[in-house]
């Protein structure tokens, strides 16, 4: 299938610095698309229809697919592939509708400018996205490149970094990379003193912690401390059990039911890059609670639904893996498996006798891996030590095979 759409990438030269190929689609093509500052760009003379993005951005489908077979043109910035359209389209052409003619892209232009080695560094956006979306990348040591959404970008990202005790990181602020404009500036985020930021910038961050603040690392079983919870928590060692077998993935989404603090949701969010959990938790108290955990340790991707299961369940998206750690019902276990993707993974515990009943019988019918799990703790027994068990709790895990 012959192209008919090019992706064409722009630096901040603008379309003087365009490839011989990119400026020949260019003047050849019937139909611009892009956003106000790149329809800007083209000569009063050049024929095209202009086609602005519509917002909400997702209604330009609709003008693209109106365009099949005319030449046209998408103009983006750097290289669309990184951020930019190029992943949105894939959605609706098929991959030889179009071809992509990227320019460098900022992170390529950044990673040069500091001496950085691109393979070693994180490479993320905040542009139409909240800060919050980078900050589980945060550790002591890391270095991330960030794309920003604006001018303001830079402090903003200061502050936080100062609020979650990272006031020592090094903010580097790159202006108008590969054009006459170009600036690189630095601060440190707890004494961040730039001003007049362009609104076109990308963000070098060397991460680096404060004395004493502590950090956590992304494998699941966070110690129970590093919640706020009211003791209705699947506990570290239990958790870290349920997350193996739950086995998180990049942009899959896990239901929670009965989520209580939320401790299996954020780790499922910290271990699965891109991914999504929806907290189920009729509780308002715990609601919060679980607000507060996320925020704290895994800032994107959490929704939290008021509503107690099956009854919550209904109308929810379909899950690629389900945890119901919030007591067995008779009718629970049929809504949250009917909804299970095939491939999923869905984990259970249970601690009462009526629930672990439910599961004896539900492993009988269906199989899976049923475990009962007993941890002892060395505890202070006058001035000894002995070990103090905690309740047993009955683990079953199985994965959906093929249709429900």
């Amino acid at each position: 299938m012959t192209a008919w759409l090019h992706v064409i990438g722009v630096g901040d030269g603008g379309l003087d610095t365009l490839s011989p190929d990119a400026a020949h689609r260019l003047a050849q093509a019937e139909i611009v698309f892009g956003g106000t500052r790149h329809l800007a760009m083209l000569a009063a003379h050049h024929p095209a229809e202009r086609r602005a993005w519509r917002s909400p951005f997702a209604d330009t489908a609709a003008d693209i697919l109106a365009a099949r077979g005319r030449p046209a043109v998408v103009l983006a910035t750097g290289d669309p592939s990184w951020f930019g359209p190029a992943r949105w389209l894939r959605t609706i052409l098929d991959a030889g509708e179009f071809a992509v003619l990227p320019a460098p892209s900022a992170f390529s232009l950044a990673a040069t400018r500091l001496g950085w080695s691109l393979e070693e560094v994180r490479c993320l956006s905040v542009h139409g996205r909240p800060i919050e979306s980078v900050l589980a990348e945060l550790s002591d040591g890391a270095r991330l490149l960030l794309l920003s959404e604006d001018g303001s970008t830079p402090a903003l990202l200061a502050a936080r970094l100062c609020e979650l005790g990272f006031g020592r990181s090094r903010l580097h602020v790159l202006e108008h990379l590969g054009g006459s404009g170009e600036r690189v500036r630095s601060s440190v985020a707890g004494t961040f003193d730039l001003d007049e930021v362009a609104a076109l910038n990308t963000i070098g961050l060397e991460c680096r912690v404060e004395e004493g603040v502590r950090t956590y690392s992304r494998v699941p079983g966070l110690a129970d401390d590093a919640f706020r919870h009211d003791g209705k928590m699947t506990k570290r060692t239990l958790r870290a059990l349920a997350l193996a077998a739950l086995e998180p993935m990049p942009g899959q989404l896990l239901w929670d039911v009965g989520a209580g603090c939320g401790s299996i949701s954020v780790e499922w969010l910290r271990a699965a890059p891109g991914g999504r959990a929806l907290a189920i938790e009729p509780v308002e108290a715990r609601r919060a609670m679980i607000a507060e955990n996320a925020a704290r340790l895994a800032p994107s991707g959490l929704d939290i639904v008021d509503g107690r299961a099956p009854a919550a369940l209904e109308g929810l998206p379909a899950p690629d893996a389900v945890f119901l750690g919030g007591g067995l019902t008779d009718g629970l276990f049929p809504a949250a498996f009917g909804a299970l993707k095939p491939g999923g993974r869905l984990v259970a515990h249970a601690v009462t006798l009526e629930s672990e009943a439910i599961l004896l019988a539900l492993h009988e019918v269906h199989g899976g891996e049923l475990l009962r799990v007993s941890v002892a703790m060395a505890e202070p027994v006058g001035p000894y030590r002995g070990w103090r068990a905690s309740m047993p709790v009955t683990h079953w895990h199985i994965t959906k095979q093929g249709a429900s």
